[in-house]
């Protein structure tokens, strides 16, 4: 059922009231580790306190927030017995993007640049003649830990990747999509100037690395220990006449976690827990200490028990077999203009709400979680009670080709789990695309269930 048909003007106000902060969040959130100070400090002003710092037995209605590793975070609002289990909404903050090497700085030819590798699955060939901007974050020489942003103020430079003139791309357009730009050649444009710079091997080289020294305190060994990524330097824009779609960086996954640390963020007083997961490394299979698949999750529940006297490992684990997840992340929508990759009958719309994806995986359902009947129905009674515009969906035609999600590692422990995010459109370019409508819509979907 299409969203805009069937609503008020109160609703149509507040879909576009979600989608301005919404853009604001893309914005200022381009990387996980700006996403989770965002998390934060939000969340310090509502009430949340680590763990560490309550005093006492904890009580139903505790906020209680943990940062894990700078990179994810969870915000757990506390219900009347964990051992019930929890609501719980994951989501992830990393993005496909373009990662900075180690040994990155080179110069050839009068140009200096940064070797790049990148991170998840991307369309290389997206890549060149855009604009980007570098996110970082490293520890000086005096041990100082600095986040640093350049391209994304009006009065940055700007960093840019080359393509092959179309004049002598005769070889290069016989290459399959996949070759058409190699990943060695992902190399960003730094600069350019060599004027006032000592005669050298690398003048240029020099000249940018005390650019860098000068003004960010960084020096190039720092590159070795340091996190850079390339993303689009675009910022969120409305799209359409109507400006009832989004533009922005990143919105597979952050459309879902800026819509579930909202919800969780509101959330008041809950019979059972609700739980926002806000995790890392989806992207590239959910590997590593901040993704869904460390202890960190686990520790974190077990601490909480533990600080009311009521730790057991039966408890622990029981606390996750008898919890509810809303596995939130994004859907691959309908688009006309590739109509061969889907099944319509199946396929969801833009505009039309939550989509409800009983499993994703690759052709035989591969590496999914195929939710359960009875869980299904509950959700769906849920929405229909609350009102939520949803919709079903797969990824796409059976043999076309598939993907994942963190569902299955929760599932794992015994918990009911059903993925559960809007369509959107362009999915990992540099630049997707989604409806307004949809991210307000995950945001109520996502509150209904927390509460």
């Amino acid at each position: 059922m299409n969203i805009w048909k069937n609503i008020d003007e109160k609703t149509y106000d507040e879909i576009f009231a979600y989608g301005e902060d919404y853009k604001n969040f893309l914005n200022v959130a381009k990387t996980e580790r700006e996403a989770v100070i965002y998390f934060e400090k939000e969340a310090r002003a509502r009430g949340f306190k680590s763990l560490e710092e309550f005093e006492g037995a904890l009580k139903k209605g505790d906020k209680i927030f943990l940062n894990n590793k700078n990179k994810s975070c969870i915000l757990l609002v506390l219900g009347e017995n964990l051992e019930d289990g929890l609501n719980i909404v994951g989501s992830h903050i990393d993005s496909p993007r373009l990662d900075i090497k180690a040994r990155p700085l080179y110069e050839d030819l009068d140009l200096c640049y940064l070797k790049t590798h990148y991170y998840g699955g991307v369309k290389k060939y997206q890549w060149p003649t855009i604009e980007l901007a570098l996110h970082g974050f490293f520890i000086d020489k005096r041990g100082e830990k600095r986040n640093i942003s350049i391209g994304e103020d009006e009065k940055d430079p700007v960093f840019f990747i080359n393509d092959l003139l179309p004049h002598l791309a005769k070889d290069q357009m016989q290459k399959t999509a996949d070759k058409l730009i190699e990943a060695e050649n992902l190399n960003i444009v730094i600069g350019h100037s060599s004027f006032k710079a000592k005669d050298g091997e690398n003048p240029l080289k020099e000249n940018i690395l005390k650019i860098l020294k000068d003004k960010y305190s960084l020096e190039e060994d720092d590159f070795m220990v340091a996190e850079f990524e390339a993303v689009p330097a675009a910022k969120a824009r409305d799209v359409g006449f109507d400006r009832a779609l989004i533009a922005g960086h990143g919105q597979d996954d952050r459309i879902c976690s800026y819509a579930n640390f909202r919800a969780v963020l509101e959330c008041e007083n809950p019979k059972r827990s609700a739980c926002a997961l806000l995790v890392d490394k989806e992207e590239i299979g959910s590997v590593g200490n901040t993704a869904m698949t460390a202890r960190y999750f686990e520790i974190f529940l077990g601490e909480i028990l533990e600080k009311m006297g009521k730790y057991s490992d039966l408890k622990l684990k029981k606390a996750l077999a008898n919890s509810k997840v809303l596995s939130a992340d994004v859907a691959a929508g309908y688009d006309p203009d590739y109509k061969e990759v889907f099944d319509k009958n199946n396929a969801p719309l833009l505009g039309s709400g939550i989509v409800m994806v009983k499993y994703t995986g690759s052709r035989g359902k591969s590496g999914s979680n195929d939710a359960n009947a009875e869980f299904l129905y509950e959700i769906k009674n849920l929405f229909e009670r609350e009102n939520i515009f949803f919709q079903t969906g797969e990824i796409g035609k059976t043999d076309q080709g598939g993907g994942g999600t963190i569902a299955y590692i929760l599932a794992e422990h015994g918990a009911e789990v059903v993925d559960m995010g809007p369509a959107v459109l362009s999915m990992h370019a540099p630049l997707e695309l989604s409806s307004k409508a949809d991210a307000y819509m995950t945001y109520k979907a996502y509150k209904a269930f927390t509460k």
